[in-house]
């Protein structure tokens, strides 16, 4: 199991867009991840007000930060940032409202050195809601000054 703070070493995301609590399972190809959905969380106050469901694209943020953490779990990619490059298949089953426990479990598909491909589907009470497939590359993180030109 990988606690919130092994979490957030390993992911940039931080509150509120730190969309994963904790890893259940990890292995080298597949990993279990939870999001405990709350109705504290900030986007409940607009998606709905009057009856709270979790935006789809924030339940495929969180299946991402979940995949996402298997991948840099890796030895190789330690200290590195994933960032997206497609997302592909993406289904949206059930809704998810507060009081859930969103489940993700992911899966390498494919991964050729730093470029990868991953599967990933939610579940709440083992029921699926989401299902994607995401496309994904590597890098070392970018240097906070990466928007200035160079004056050589």
């Amino acid at each position: 199991m990988i606690d919130i703070e092994k979490i957030k070493q390993s992911i940039p995301h931080r509150y509120p867009f730190l969309l994963v609590d904790r890893i259940l399972e990890i292995a080298e190809t597949s990993i279990v991840g939870l999001k405990n959905v709350t109705i504290n969380e900030p986007f409940f106050q607009g998606h709905f007000p009057d009856e709270a469901v979790m935006p789809g694209v924030l339940i495929l943020e969180s299946m991402g930060q979940v995949a996402s953490m298997m991948i840099l779990n890796k030895e190789e990619f330690c200290g590195k940032v994933i960032y997206l490059t497609g997302i592909d298949k993406a289904k949206f089953r059930k809704p998810v409202f507060p009081g859930d426990t969103l489940i993700t479990r992911a899966e390498v598909l494919r991964l050729r050195g730093n470029i990868g491909k991953v599967k990933a589907r939610a579940f709440v009470n083992d029921k699926l809601v989401a299902e994607a497939e995401y496309s994904f590359v590597v890098m070392d993180k970018l240097p906070s000054n990466r928007w200035e030109e160079s004056s050589e």
